[in-house]
């Protein structure tokens, strides 16, 4: 199974693809989809919905996990992120209906063990489940690779994870 993983973000959109057979996962390619910070957004939501169509093209993913977005403070950029997540939800959408979501703690707990784990021990064990020689950079991509890494350990139970 390939799994597309993606952590949303309108500056920087990480993604990482993953091959799994249940048990053990092979690292396929990682990277971010990146966007100009003065342009209009409908240029920029435009420049990641044809990425993400970019990806589906490339790597004809079986799922694609992305990450739930969580914002505490900073309405605007939590609006601004919402509308990135919605333009790759919508590229994606077009080629499946195998779409998910994970929480951050959900991320944390299938790859550390531990839901409060930092992102220096996740980074830290994505490159270890991978086999990797270095922590996947940048840190968008990196999350990505753990967002896929949690679909691939929840497969049993992916459609409690199934984007509704």
């Amino acid at each position: 199974m390939i799994i597309l993983g993606i952590d949303p973000g309108l500056a920087l959109m990480g993604y990482g693809v993953i091959e799994t057979d249940g048990n053990k996962h092979r690292l396929i390619q990682y990277g971010a989809l990146s966007t100009k910070a003065h342009s209009p957004t409908p240029q920029r939501l435009r420049a990641i919905f044809a990425g993400v169509n970019q990806l589906m093209d490339i790597y004809s993913p079986d799922d694609v996990a992305f990450e739930e977005l969580f914002f505490a403070k900073n309405v605007t950029t939590g609006m601004a992120v919402s509308a990135a997540r919605g333009a790759a939800l919508v590229a994606a959408a077009q080629r499946t209906e195998n779409l998910y979501e994970y929480t951050p703690m959900q991320v944390k707990l299938a790859v550390t063990g531990y839901g409060k784990a930092d992102k220096h021990q996740v980074q830290t064990m994505v490159k270890l489940l991978l086999n990797m020689d270095e922590i996947a950079k940048p840190d968008d991509a990196a999350d990505a690779l753990a967002v896929a890494i949690a679909h691939a350990n929840s497969a049993r139970m992916k459609n409690l994870y199934r984007i509704k």
